[in-house]
């Protein structure tokens, strides 16, 4: 049996990460990625407009509930893993090195593509609201540099810092969020208030599976309550509550936002409302009910909540290639700590290169930031993403299986199994319904799922053909 599938003879020698980041800041971490407003006003209308209508809320809630499921596994395994990789730990401590490693390079295709994803989108957003307040016209991939450079200051920091830095970006928006719910909730929408929006029949109207796709994006990022175990004050206790508490959250605030747009405009006319402003239907819920101050409030923060979303995806990645690079599998200098900030400072560098040439590419091609950059790096996350959680979920089975560190029936056995098929039917809908979700033709969609095969099968032959580090206990 692996004993610790990252550590090393040399790892007392070698500064550690450092922190002492709590629950709140690690949900805050999580709940940041998920960039709820620009949820709520950017990916919702689009979701309703294309997916099923009035049943977006129980979307959500459907895809919630699947996680949390597949979360009790998960934060019990966490008790006996600490080390910063994650679904890449607990793929590795499962089901062997050669498949950790799969999900290692999966993690970072989905990781690195989501964030070049929300660099097109918050370039976009950015260059809009700056030339709708009077001020300079310039190209998107201007303001995506600018946005970048600022994301490697405080990427390099402190974890403490940057949790700081979103949880005040985050407070706002979730702000914004509720009170536009409890406006629309409080005058009774456009035809009262109705909850059909939660029953069967509105989940399975008109497209479910493109909806589910959307509602799953929703989530990217959860694992980060692991990613960060290593910065924790206490990561046996952090890391279960911080994990449900994060889930919860986001599926209950985007339930409720998304029911309350429904009720805006009524239960029956939404669909049609969003196919006609599917770019503004939120910012036309918001000047209604609360005024269009607030709704050019609401745009304004549109800017900050992907900002947040680019933050938290970026410490993300610096600290999977940090547990590579300490694991042996990837360039020793990418494990090194700053003496000072105790921060992965460079695989933080080293993820802004990667941003700064995926971003360039676009640019240098004449790329859309939203229909091109955004939304086929988001497809491709999507599918990535869902691999390594049915891939978490196999592992954590086969885990307790072989194990006695936890005997109880329901979370070493029947949640992974019933998790683990949830996510997999998730993964089928999204495959089946992925040449809609990025807007491209069949042979774009075939070419951009075969990257991801192809990236799960290079990790593992890479990890079969890598023989066993020397800094690796076995």
């Amino acid at each position: 049996m692996i004993e610790n599938t990252l550590s090393s003879p040399t790892a007392a020698a070698r500064p550690g990460l450092r922190g002492s980041i709590g629950v709140t800041g690690i949900v805050f971490l999580v709940i940041a990625a998920a960039a709820p407003l620009t949820a709520v006003a950017g990916s919702l209308p689009v979701m309703i407009a294309l997916g099923n209508g009035a049943g977006a809320p129980v979307t959500y809630l459907v895809v919630a509930v699947i996680l949390l499921v597949f979360s009790v596994g998960y934060a019990t395994m966490s008790s006996t893993i600490t080390e910063t990789g994650a679904f890449y730990a607990y793929v590795t401590r499962g089901l062997g090195r050669s498949p950790g490693l799969g999900a290692a390079a999966l993690a970072l295709l989905a990781y690195t593509t989501i964030q070049a994803a929300i660099y097109g989108l918050a370039a976009s957003t950015t260059a809009t609201v700056v030339a709708r307040f009077g001020g300079p016209d310039l190209p998107w991939w201007l303001w995506a540099f600018v946005l970048m450079g600022i994301v490697a200051v405080l990427g390099y920091r402190s974890i403490d810092l940057g949790a700081k830095v979103l949880g005040v970006l985050l407070l706002a928006e979730i702000a914004l969020i509720v009170i536009l719910s409890g406006a629309v909730l409080a005058r009774g929408g456009a035809h009262g208030i109705d909850v059909s929006s939660f029953t069967p029949s509105a989940f399975f109207s008109g497209s479910p599976g493109i909806a589910l796709m959307f509602a799953v994006g929703s989530f990217i990022g959860f694992e980060a309550t692991a990613i960060y175990s290593a910065e924790t004050k206490n990561p046996t206790r952090t890391i279960p509550v911080a994990t449900y508490l994060a889930v919860i959250t986001i599926g209950v605030l985007y339930a409720v936002a998304s029911w309350a747009v429904v009720l805006a405009f009524g239960s029956d006319d939404v669909q049609a409302s969003a196919l006609t402003h599917s770019a503004d239907l939120t910012l036309l819920t918001a000047s209604e009910y609360l005024g269009s101050a607030i709704a050019d409030v609401m745009t304004v923060m549109l800017v900050t909540s992907l900002f947040a979303a680019l933050l938290a995806f970026h410490n993300a990645i610096a600290r999977y290639t940090h547990a590579l690079a300490g694991g042996g599998f990837a360039p020793r200098r990418l494990a090194a700590v700053h003496p000072r900030h105790g921060s992965p400072h460079v695989g933080s560098l080293a993820q802004t290169g990667t941003a700064l040439l995926l971003v360039a590419v676009f640019a240098m091609a004449g790329a859309d930031p939203v229909l091109q950059l955004f939304t086929w790096m988001a497809g491709v996350a999507t599918v990535a993403m869902l691999a390594v959680m049915v891939l978490t979920s196999l592992a954590v089975i086969v885990f307790f299986a072989r194990s006695d560190a936890d005997t109880r029936l329901w979370h070493t056995k029947i949640a992974p199994v019933l998790g683990g098929l949830g996510l997999c039917a998730m993964t089928a809908l999204v495959i089946a319904n992925f040449t809609t979700l990025i807007g491209g033709s069949r042979i774009l969609a075939n070419v951009l799922l075969a990257l991801i095969g192809c990236t799960f099968v290079a990790g593992t032959i890479f990890g079969r053909m890598a023989g066993r580090p020397r800094n690796r206990r076995v």
